[in-house]
């Protein structure tokens, strides 16, 4: 059975940072791509950020979050990261991470449709 568990959720300011992270067991964690997405309130859950299989692999973001959020992944800890820097208010979101049916992100990485394994979520709040 395929377990995803994020942490590292918490309140904090305009301009503060925090790094999320993700265990994945169940699936050989360094096969697959790995991403992480966000849920506003009243809002559709949209893609963050996509890494392939590699810890040196190409990554992906939104551009609502280029410059600011960079994806990590450490294969032989099962874990993948998500810093999330100079923060602002419409960051607030649940996010969620996702294991990939693949091993690479391709163009349509934020398709929740090619991640079939998913945690409870994170809730990340920023303040003005």
């Amino acid at each position: 059975q395929v377990q995803v568990l994020e942490s590292g959720g918490d309140l904090v300011q305009a301009g503060g940072s925090l790094r999320l992270s993700c265990t994945v067991s169940g699936l050989t964690f360094g096969d697959f791509a790995m991403g992480w997405f966000r849920q506003a309130p009243g809002k559709e859950r949209e893609g963050v950020s996509c890494i392939n299989w590699w810890a040196g692999g190409t990554t992906y973001y939104a551009d609502s979050v280029k410059g600011r959020f960079t994806i990590s992944r450490d294969n032989a800890k099962n874990t993948l990261y998500l810093q999330l820097n100079s923060l602002k208010p419409e960051d607030t979101a649940m996010y969620y991470c996702a294991a990939a049916r693949y091993g690479t992100c391709s163009v349509s990485w934020s398709s929740n449709s090619r991640y079939p394994y998913w945690g409870p979520g994170t809730q990340v709040t920023v303040s003005s």
